[in-house]
């Protein structure tokens, strides 16, 4: 599951792939503001057939985050 997150997030967001950890933040290691968590969140929606609700979104502070949010949604 973390090589399809790592893809969304290189394809969508354009961070580098190198810096994609489960340990790795979101906003200090993987720059991602608020507007371009919105459209991770669109694009994993997508990608994985889910739906991330607006209080997950903001509970999402790391790779490991997405990762535990989308396997509970499985």
């Amino acid at each position: 599951m973390l090589e399809k997150v790592s893809k969304v997030l290189v394809d969508a967001i354009n961070v580098d792939e190198s810096l994609i950890k489960p340990e790795a933040s979101l906003k200090d290691d993987l720059g991602i503001d608020s507007l371009a968590a919105v459209e991770l969140a669109m694009e994993l929606e997508s990608e994985f057939g889910v739906r991330i609700e607006d209080e997950e979104l903001e509970g999402l502070k790391t790779v490991q985050d997405i990762l535990d949010v989308l396997r509970a949604k499985q």
